[in-house]
């Protein structure tokens, strides 16, 4: 996950965290708002550069969809330009009711900027109205109980005055708060050596990684579960980099990324035969997310997803420039009735990308002639 959680939900990695690591439980940056548009581009290849020239559709399955009295948490928002706030702003277009969980050493911005109206631009729902997040809940998703958080986390500064953030407490005090719900959505990662390659990467650092970007989707799962009405759905933020080589988005997280695809399939029965839930996960294409943009960021050089971006569209079926939105929408339908018989699924939103087995911009392709 280019994100926030969201990955990509990515990634769901980012230099705020406390180790100066990278993490995707920080805000995110995004590009390409559309208010709620796909878009849809065609490419045009000339001898020296190719341009897309992109139009937009309008796509809005909320109309179709109805989950008013539905209640949706979504793990991983801090900000109104990830993956998480587009699938939370998707699911409120179809009436559900949103709260979030964002990352106690940002949650006093994220609140800041509610309260000043600085997302309200970003929250205008397909009738007008603007999209109100009922509730937000401080989160650290690699803390299952409080006995899990260590003094040095209890005392640092940034998380000073909370409490209440490890995921049972979070878990109990949504129960309080609304009962039962109906939705959840991962969309968290954090990799602390995201930068170095598989191997250089330290015992602690792919731990880390998989605690964060994996285990936090299974322990949500455990402690949510219970708390959700039979027929719900639990969502999370994969990358292609678990089943394909990704140069530069190393430190494990390709692994994790892996761990939690291979979790969403076993979890998709274990959950399904216990409190009949959906369980899936949206393998989403590369977004210029602040959380990725901080992986390997060198001084006069693209990082590392403005070249995933760049590669994406000069190889992908589609060449076309890739939303916040469109992921949103895709999640819209897994969390939503018309997907009641969908469970245990990888679904691919990259423009077709993971399709591809070759590299049509590679050098060794030039002056063959390309479809």
């Amino acid at each position: 996950m280019f994100r926030f959680s969201s990955i990509i939900s990515i990634f769901a990695a980012m230099a705020l965290a406390t180790s100066g690591s990278v993490s995707a439980f920080a805000p995110s940056t995004g590009v390409g708002r559309t208010s709620f548009h796909a878009s849809t581009a065609v490419a045009k290849q000339s001898s020296s550069s190719s341009s897309v020239r992109s139009s937009r559709t309008e796509l809005s399955m909320a109309a179709n969809i109805d989950l008013k009295g539905k209640v949706a948490f979504v793990a991983g928002v801090a900000d109104s330009t990830g993956y998480g706030w587009a699938i939370a702003k998707a699911l409120a277009n179809a009436g559900a009711t949103i709260i979030v969980g964002t990352w106690p050493p940002v949650l006093k911005i994220f609140e800041r900027g509610l309260s000043k109206g600085q997302f309200d631009e970003d929250s205008i729902l397909d009738d007008g109205s603007k999209m109100e997040i009922a509730k937000v809940y401080p989160l650290d998703a690699v803390f299952d109980t409080p006995d899990d958080v260590p003094e040095e986390i209890r005392t640092n500064k940034r998380y000073a005055g909370l409490d209440g953030y490890t995921i049972e407490e979070v878990a109990k005090a949504i129960e309080a708060d609304y009962g039962k719900i109906d939705i959840v959505v991962h969309s968290l990662a954090n990799g602390p050596e995201v930068t170095k390659p598989l191997l250089e990467t330290s015992r602690k650092g792919y731990l880390a990684a998989s605690s964060a970007s994996a285990y936090s989707a299974v322990s949500l799962l455990q402690k949510l579960g219970p708390i959700m009405n039979q027929g719900g759905s639990f969502l999370s933020l994969t990358y292609i980099a678990s089943e394909k080589v990704i140069p530069g988005y190393g430190g494990g997280m390709s692994s994790a990324k892996a761990q939690l695809e291979s979790d969403t399939r076993t979890l998709a029965f274990e959950a399904g035969r216990k409190y009949g839930l959906r369980v899936n996960t949206i393998s989403a294409g590369p977004l210029k997310s602040r959380a990725a943009s901080a992986i390997g960021k060198e001084p006069g050089q693209k990082t590392f997803i403005e070249y995933a971006i760049d590669y994406s569209k000069a190889n992908a079926p589609l060449a076309q420039d890739l939303y916040s939105e469109d992921v949103g929408n895709t999640a819209l339908f897994l969390n939503s009735p018309l997907a009641r018989t969908v469970t245990g699924v990888t679904l691919y939103v990259d423009n077709g990308l993971h399709a591809m087995g070759m590299a049509v911009d590679s050098k060794s392709m030039e002056g063959r002639e390309m479809v």
